[in-house]
């Protein structure tokens, strides 16, 4: 095996030629056929193999020198009725996490407005519920929040907990971008992570989503406890969805004081670029992104990530109750190796679903969009 292109990543020489390459991505026909074996048969290949043949796939489907920043907001904190074991909102544990009620919208806009002049062109919004049931007056305010966002030409993403039908189709007609719904990790263990919400509802969910014409996010989170079997059986089941989610949020676990897996080991480097190259070689025009935890991580072994197939991350001031890589530090490492942030609907499934949904108008709004965030 030729390693000369590892090594060159680290010299001024890749890093100049790498930011000024003009790029076209042939984009791969997607493949919802895939087998266990198959995806573990990748999982398995030597690992130094593995991140070469991702980063190829990868090239050959996104510009390799542009990085997603998004920025994620915790909009209503805590409180929330569902066990999920790794999390420190849920009321069931106690933990550091205090309890909110839903923000008004004038500090939501004005974090998003931060996060622009910061350079991210997607911003996020999270809320600690289960779903929206009984929460009319929050949702109205929610759409208003989604509207101001959009209105800015940035991307916009909600994750609310489970959406009807309805709700997504609302959410789409205000302007929403993309909804995070994460599956966390292969249906077999799921059931000890999480027990009040099955994992056919949170399928139901990115459905609703997906028809409504938002694009998903959905990803999952490692260091649980689960097995290589359960992250293979996670890849498997998002890349035979009808449609491959826009993009896959690998989160490393943060194990946080007071909540059942506040003992978990930190999950290693390399089950991590494992994971990410795996999914980008299955959904190669996904975006993959590099979510929570990415601040433990070394320099160098965050750019092994991007070399793999990473082509997104958070930054800003902090996750949902984690914490997050500042932006100067982030625009620093990306100016180091060679990195820029894309632009709002750059992605071509985002923009083609953008002006699919609504026609002429919309690739209209879209370009304006583009315009204003660049």
């Amino acid at each position: 095996m030729n390693f000369s292109g590892f090594l060159r990543l680290s010299t001024p020489r890749f890093s100049r030629s790498l930011a000024t390459v003009t790029h076209t991505p042939r984009l791969a026909p997607q493949r919802h056929d895939w087998t266990r074996q198959e995806i573990q048969k990748i999982y398995d290949s030597p690992l130094l193999d593995l991140v070469f043949r991702a980063s190829s796939i990868h090239r050959q489907n996104h510009d390799p020198s542009k990085i997603q920043l998004c920025t994620l907001m915790n909009i209503k904190t805590g409180g929330c009725s569902e066990d999920c074991s790794y999390c420190s909102q849920s009321s069931r544990y106690s933990t550091p996490t205090k309890a909110s009620r839903l923000l008004d919208i004038e500090p939501v806009i004005e974090a998003a407005r931060k996060a622009k002049e910061n350079g991210s062109t997607r911003f996020c919004m999270g809320a600690a519920w289960r779903d929206l049931a009984g929460r009319k007056r929050g949702f109205e305010r929610i759409l208003q929040m989604v509207r101001e966002v959009r209105g800015m030409g940035m991307e916009v993403c909600t994750t609310l907990g489970m959406l009807s039908p309805e709700q997504a189709k609302q959410l789409k007609e205000a302007g929403l971008t993309a909804y995070n719904h994460n599956l966390d990790t292969s249906r077999e263990f799921y059931p000890q992570v999480i027990t009040t919400r099955s994992y056919d509802e949170r399928l139901g969910t990115i459905s609703a989503v997906r028809d409504a014409g938002i694009s998903v996010c959905s990803g999952g989170i490692l260091g649980l406890g689960e097995s290589d079997a359960d992250r293979i059986g996670l890849i498997q089941e998002v890349a035979n969805m009808p449609e491959h989610p826009e993009s896959f949020p690998v989160n490393a676990l943060v194990p946080i004081p007071g909540t059942p897996l506040e003992g978990n080991e930190r999950v290693a480097h390399h089950i991590l670029l494992r994971t990410i190259a795996t999914a980008r070689i299955v959904l190669p025009g996904t975006i993959i992104r590099l979510a929570a935890g990415r601040n433990t991580l070394s320099e160098s072994e965050q750019a092994m990530c991007f070399m793999a197939g990473a082509n997104a991350v958070f930054t800003g001031e902090q996750m949902l109750t984690t914490p997050c890589s500042p932006w100067d530090e982030d625009k620093a490492m990306m100016g180091r190796w060679g990195l820029e942030g894309m632009r709002s609907f750059e992605q071509a499934s985002v923009a083609r679903k953008e002006g699919a949904a609504l026609g002429p108008q919309t690739t209209r709004t879209v370009s304006e969009s583009q315009a204003k965030s660049s």
